[in-house]
């Protein structure tokens, strides 16, 4: 199995996209690509190819869904890029419905940037596995 290295992160919120910056790059060691949308994801997500993806969830303009979608559309993304949502809306029902759009998995807002990069990691190795 190869190993997590570069994460695709789209965020409109600047102040969570730099936790999660310094979260992911300087405790965890990863190589982070941020977005502040699902347009500049799509733009942007060819010539970075990430390893895993990592989509806020409510974003104005193109959500994390719809830009999950359009990555698919655009063919950017295949079934080996895990997918992980970030929400701060974790009921049930709305889980199933991420799950349906054939998401890998999700990470409740707030996250704990101390520990955000073994979450991925952990997701990264349930997904190969």
């Amino acid at each position: 199995m190869t190993v997590l290295q570069r994460v695709l992160y789209v965020e409109d919120d600047p102040d969570i996209s730099e936790i999660a910056a310094l979260a992911l790059e300087a405790v965890g060691g990863l190589t982070l690509k941020g977005c502040e949308s699902g347009h500049e994801a799509l733009a942007e997500v060819d010539s970075f190819a990430p390893d895993l993806i990592l989509l806020d969830v409510m974003m104005p303009g193109m959500d994390g869904p719809e830009t999950l979608e359009a990555l698919r559309r655009q063919g950017s993304i295949s079934s080996d890029t895990p997918v992980v949502f970030v929400t701060a809306k974790v009921h049930p029902e709305e889980l199933r419905r991420y799950r349906e759009m054939g998401v890998t998995d999700v990470i409740s807002k707030p996250f704990d940037p101390m520990t955000l990069a073994n979450e991925l990691r952990a997701i990264w190795e349930r997904f190969h596995a």
